[in-house]
């Protein structure tokens, strides 16, 4: 088997429902939820995003955030009576929102606070302790080495760096080569995140930095296939392809039909935007997908999808391309 290529925990995006389609083509991938913040947790409040963690079709680690080591550790605990198979903790997230009330990249600046967050989970779960962290919180105090140091003696079991700075956000290009520096310092599996929607950009990544694997963020907007499809490649299997367009526009009416019987009407609001991913670049649909984003009735948008999708083409694959 090759390289591990994991899907990145993304805001608003990796819910119940779109894990569901990622596992059609990676089953048994470890799979994560979107940012949960200890606070949601902490006072026993049940939070929407880790229902049915048991019934998600294969394993499934809770990303939480938040500053106090005390409330990330009794948050992991919670998370793990519910049913996470893992625990990640966001040291990444640039939002200000985020940053401001403590969490995410705002830990970047503060390492030894990182570290003890780090130590409380891992001493509260018997599940693996993972970080997502960034290479700094900018490029003049970046000490991407020290950090994972601290967070490996800490006890995380694996680390993942996206090669930017806080700073820099989404911006310029990700330093996969720094990532290599933080590789030869550590002994836990280290995987590298930034810029990789291909197996050709997965495999320059990984001969740069020599990561143990690499997870896979803004390509799977819109395409949930992208790490199964990575992964078989990265395993030396031939390349399965994207869906065909016609699967595409059948994939994304059932997206929102599943949003729909998780959320009620409001549904359709959640999957606008991935509605909006999934018609990205598609031939002849750039007026359904401006009329997705403003159509107010479910019914209509399942039915223009529908439609949409009788008269696209199945391409040289058929009607099942890309799927394994």
């Amino acid at each position: 088997m090759g390289p591990l290529v994991l899907q990145a925990p993304l805001a608003g995006v990796t819910d119940r429902t779109f894990r569901r389609l990622v596992r059609r083509w990676a089953g048994d991938t470890l799979l994560f939820t979107d940012m949960v913040a200890a606070s949601r947790l902490e006072d026993d409040r049940s939070h929407r995003k880790l229902a049915g963690l048991g019934d998600d079709g294969g394993p499934v680690g809770v990303q939480l955030f938040d500053h106090r080591p005390s409330a990330m550790a009794e948050a992991a605990r919670r998370a793990e009576d519910l049913g996470a198979a893992a625990i990640d903790i966001n040291m990444g997230c640039p939002v200000p929102k985020v940053a401001r009330r403590g969490g995410g990249s705002a830990l970047l600046r503060d390492p030894e606070l990182a570290a003890r967050i780090v130590a409380a989970v891992a001493a509260a779960v018997t599940v693996p302790v993972s970080v997502k962290a960034r290479l700094g919180w900018c490029e003049g105090s970046a000490d991407p080495v020290r950090l994972a140091l601290l967070l490996q003696n800490a006890g995380a079991r694996r680390l993942t760096f996206h090669g930017r700075t806080r700073r820099q956000g989404y911006g310029g290009q990700a330093d996969w080569a720094a990532i290599g520096a933080v590789k030869r310092a550590v002994t836990i599996p280290l995987i590298a995140n930034g810029d990789i929607g291909t197996a050709a950009d997965a495999r320059r990544c990984l001969a740069l930095s020599g990561a143990d694997g690499v997870m896979v963020g803004r390509a799977t907007l819109g395409a949930p296939w992208t790490v199964g499809r990575l992964q078989a490649q990265l395993d030396g299997h031939p390349d399965p392809g994207d869906p065909s367009p016609r699967t595409r526009l059948l994939l994304a009416r059932e997206h929102l039909e599943l949003l729909l019987q998780e959320h009620g009407a409001h549904g359709l609001l959640i999957a606008r935007r991935h509605l909006g991913w999934a018609l990205a670049g598609l031939p002849g649909t750039a007026a359904l997908r401006a009329t997705l984003l403003q159509t107010p009735e479910a019914a209509t948008a399942l039915d223009l999808l529908a439609r949409a999708a009788a008269d696209a083409e199945d391409g040289p694959q058929g009607s099942t391309a890309g799927q394994p």
